[in-house]
């Protein structure tokens, strides 16, 4: 039983203080799925495996083995057992030894000794080095106790030896065991830790000599300490008297690297692998130094009030360890209230697991990376480039762009401001340096860009990547290339050229009408939100008017990687209509662009890019959409309903009830669909591909289709889809979305209530807002008209998000505290996003497929007391699922509005008015 509240963080500084190489915990006391105490114990560079008590009494329990990252871990399998716990794994030191981590509960169990006897049997028989150890609650010290003298039996049988021989509890008995076979023990230690009744048990192996604990040069640069000033004052120096783009930025990255020479020189100094944590102070250094002294005092003299002192210090550190932590966290919180992503991975590296990659950083292993990574899209377009291509057409279209328009000082210092400040190592200066010295830096970085728009050139410098590999899931395999995602990263200049070049590109695409009406991936005003509105808003009127309709999402493999460069070039010139300059430009942005992959300071040798739109520019999304343009017309002239948004494509249509077989422009449609795809070299992912019948459940119930059968493959109907992060239904009740939304949302409320003591309110209601709130918001539009039932889940998710925030008791009413926090209801603000949404449509800021949903009432006598504003409320036939849709519910909540908030104003006075007025209903 742990006599400090919270020993995670001693447990942190005692690793780090004595430089463990693994530390084995019993009783972690740590739930399924919650890492918060173990990430708190995890130094940094350390990672762990646990393995939490599932069953029975979940408060105690639990087994948990904190490791260097650099040594090579196994879990390995063992049988289930019922009287103890067991975790085992195999590490490398270089020689593999076998660890076998057990805790059995102190309650006397007749099976523990056959338990014991068959798990030392599975492993004995066919391993050597073996290393057992844990808490087995058995006196071992007590040679006259029946089961002590049989459980020494079973280890001699086995030839294993026990080491410890004093007393590990404080109350006078050895409960803490460590055995092996062959494998010798040296310097083994118990000691009193000040954390628990039980004693820690140090020792090492003779092969943990072997493990490199020298130091390491570092190199690094003091940027926090940079005389901003004459930095600024030496940027404007710079000159800005250049002809060629190519030369500009050469210009650019070779000063601007001398000058951060210059300012933050590379220093080097000697470390170790460890570190403290980032936030041990002074302070705290110095009453840790107070705690070894009374350590000291209380292991030489062994008296009782020396050990109480010993004790009540640890306490006390331990406290004040978890201050300083909150502090510290809070602090980033404050910092990035703005800043999703930052405040994303400041939670994530408290709450989610920590893994070791087991990836080494070398040469080598960057290029196995690379040609994995090109091998995948060889793969997908090799099969492809045998397919059949009709020739594109080459009409010269009416509308042409010709030439940028070169840029001013004003609007890239504007930019600058704005952008995001993500640095790439492939910078010469790092980018919240730009950002500090906007005024100094953006005439060079001005004439940079004009320079390119004029010369219709991209520089080679800014057309290379450097890719990172992420894990795409902390339970996959670190060892299977598959299991990792590339990440691009690009030079900071390359964003500030391409968002000049996308904003001009954009506004020829509006002016002409050129882009897809359904096509609602990377474009202003549109969302996944507004795509589901309307496709929903379809499915459901469709089901009024009496018939059920197919869904069909479609699922593509790596599209952006395998899009083709002369096809793409092919569209910008005949389907948009680019010309000269610009038409040359974005053949220079296509062409010779490499990249590379990074592990730490290892590189891969180059790539060459060859097709693909880089996933992590600015340009790339926009450049596939127009890439995709032609399939829109395809999927219209079979008289198909669809949508997308990037590369998920969603095709519906009406069916007949009574027919057998799913409709043949559907099937004819996705023929074409599919040959389309692969003329483009787009592969259309089968395997992924789902299907799914919409209506109510008599429609349902009379229709007979099971599948939708094409030439080479079946897509059978599933029983629910997820289209865009929303579960859709056979009857759209968003039953299971609502489940599972349930699920996730008190998953983050439980890891929010352990971090709530060490944050202030305002810290916590960021937390809530970022993981709870802004799921319950996410798409709630499509939940208008469902029943209360329903929602009354998603109110409790509500309810306990506050009471978790304001420590409100169970008891306690709730509606006072959501109308502190200033927190509508759900019911509320499903009617305040549809209202929203009416607002958007009425006044020109929603996209068109909505707008034209939405008429607004004609009134032929204006009268000064007529209410002005009010939307035509379509009528329903069946008054089943069509009065949920959007082209009736919006109109239906719209003019219950009072006048003064349907009269035109600005969107941030209407959602305040539209907050006080929800609020007083």
């Amino acid at each position: 039983r742990l006599r400090t509240e919270n020993p995670s963080c001693l447990l942190h500084n005692h690793i780090l203080e004595n430089r463990i190489d693994l530390m084995c915990l019993t009783e972690t006391w740590h739930k399924p799925e919650q890492y918060s105490e173990l990430n708190e114990a995890c130094p940094t560079g350390y990672a762990y495996l646990e393995r939490a008590r599932t069953t029975g009494r979940q408060g105690y329990g639990g087994l948990a083995v904190i490791y260097r990252s650099d040594i090579r871990l196994t879990p390995v399998p063992v049988p289930n057992t019922s009287t103890f716990e067991c975790l085992a794994f195999k590490c490398e030191y270089p020689t593999w030894v076998t660890v076998i981590l057990i805790y059995r509960p102190p309650k006397p169990n007749s099976l523990f000794l056959s338990e014991i006897h068959d798990l030392l049997m599975s492993f004995c028989s066919t391993t050597t080095n073996i290393l057992i150890l844990g808490d087995f609650n058995i006196h071992v010290d007590s040679s006259s106790n029946h089961t002590v003298e049989e459980f020494l039996q079973v280890l001699d049988c086995f030839d294993l030896k026990q080491h410890v021989d004093v007393p590990t509890h404080d109350r006078g008995h050895t409960l803490d065991l460590v055995i092996t076979d062959s494998l010798p023990v040296k310097s083994l230690q118990v000691f009193d830790m000040g954390v628990s009744d039980h004693c820690a048990v140090s020792m090492e192996l003779p092969a943990s000599s072997l493990l490199d604990k020298s130091k390491r040069q570092i190199c690094f640069r003091n940027l926090d300490k940079i005389d901003q000033a004459a930095l600024s004052a030496d940027l404007k120096e710079l000159s800005t008297d250049f002809t060629t783009a190519e030369e500009a930025v050469q210009y650019y990255n070779t000063n601007l690297h001398s000058l951060l020479d210059s300012h933050a020189p590379v220093r080097s100094r000697t470390v170790t692998y460890l570190h403290s944590a980032p936030w041990f102070t002074p302070e705290l250094r110095k009453v840790k130094t107070a705690g070894r002294i009374l350590e000291r005092r209380y292991v030489k003299s062994g008296l009782t009030v020396h050990k109480i002192a010993y004790r009540d210090h640890q306490k006390h550190y331990s406290s004040l360890l978890s201050e300083a932590k909150s502090v510290y966290y809070s602090n980033i919180i404050n910092k990035n209230s703005g800043n999703s992503k930052q405040l994303f991975t400041t939670i994530n590296h408290l709450l989610k697991p920590r893994t070791s990659s087991i990836i080494c950083a070398t040469q080598d292993q960057c290029n196995n990376f690379c040609d994995f990574f090109s091998l995948k899209v060889d793969n997908i377009r090799g099969p492809l480039s045998r397919t059949t291509r009709m020739p594109l057409a080459s009409v010269t279209p009416d509308h042409s762009f010709a030439d940028f328009v070169e840029v001013e000082v004003q609007e890239i210092e504007s930019m600058l401001r704005q952008i995001k400040p993500s640095t790439c190592a492939l910078d010469p200066l790092p980018s919240f340096l730009i950002k500090c010295n906007t005024s100094a830096l953006s005439p060079l970085i001005t004439t940079i860009i004009n320079c390119s728009l004029r010369s219709g050139h991209v520089p080679s410098t800014l057309k290379t990547a450097l890719i990172k590999p992420h894990l795409k899931k902390h339970n996959l395999n670190p060892q299977d290339l598959a299991s990792y995602r590339p990440i691009s990263n690009l030079p900071f200049l390359s964003k500030v050229l391409e968002k000049v070049v996308a904003g001009q590109l954009h506004d020829h695409l509006s002016t002409y009408a050129l882009y897809e009406k359904f096509q609602s991936g990377f474009r202003l005003a549109h969302s996944t939100e507004t795509a589901l509105v309307r496709v929903t808003n379809d499915l459901l009127v469709a089901s009024d008017q009496g018939s059920p309709s197919l869904l069909i999402l479609l699922d593509l493999t790596a599209a952006f990687d395998t899009v083709d460069h002369n096809i793409l070039l092919h569209r910008l010139q005949y389907n948009i209509g680019l010309s000269s300059t610009v038409l040359d430009w974005f053949k220079s942005f296509l062409a010779g662009r490499t990249e590379y992959v990074v592990l730490e300071d290892a590189k891969s040798r180059p790539h060459f890019v060859t097709c693909g739109v880089p996933q992590g520019s600015v340009l790339g999304p926009t450049l596939f959409n127009i890439y995709m343009l032609p399939l829109g017309h395809i999927i219209g002239k079979h008289g198909m309903s669809f949508h997308c948004y990037a590369d998920d494509t969603q095709l519906y249509l009406h069916t007949d009830p009574t027919s057998t077989s799913a409709p043949s422009a559907l099937i004819a449609c996705l023929e074409e669909t599919k040959a389309w795809l692969a003329e483009n070299f787009l592969q259309l992912n089968a395997s992924k591909t789902e299907a799914i019948l919409i209506g109510t459940p008599h429609q349902l119930k009379s229709s007979p289709i099971s599948a939708i059968s094409l030439s080479d493959f079946s897509i059978p109907l599933s029983s629910s889809v997820r289209n865009l992060g929303v579960i859709f239904d056979p009857h759209l009740s968003f039953e299971h979305h609502i489940q599972n939304l349930c699920k996730i949302s008190f998953f983050h409320l439980k890891n929010i209530s352990k971090l709530r003591p060490t944050l202030s309110l305002s810290d916590a209601e960021k937390l809530v807002h970022a993981f709870v709130s802004s799921r319950l918001d996410y798409c709630n539009a499509l939940l208008v008209g469902i029943p209360a039932k329903s929602l009354l889940k998603l109110q409790h998710v509500q309810n306990t998000a506050a009471r978790i925030l304001t420590r409100t008791p169970k008891q306690a009413h709730i509606t006072p505290v959501l109308h502190n926090l200033h927190w509508l209801p759900i019911a509320k603000r499903i009617q305040y996003k549809i209202c929203l949404l009416a607002y958007q449509c009425i006044h020109g800021h929603a996209p068109d497929y909505l707008s034209e949903l939405l008429t607004l009432r004609t009134i032929s006598r204006q009268l000064r007391s007529t209410n002005t504003n009010l939307l035509c409320t379509p009528r329903s036939n069946l008054r089943t699922m069509g009065d949920r849709a959007f082209q009736t519910a919006a109109p239906e909540l719209w003019n219950t509005l009072p006048p003064p908030l349907r009269a035109p104003q600005s969107l941030e006075s209407f959602k305040k008015g539209l907050k006080t007025f929800l609020f007083k209903l």
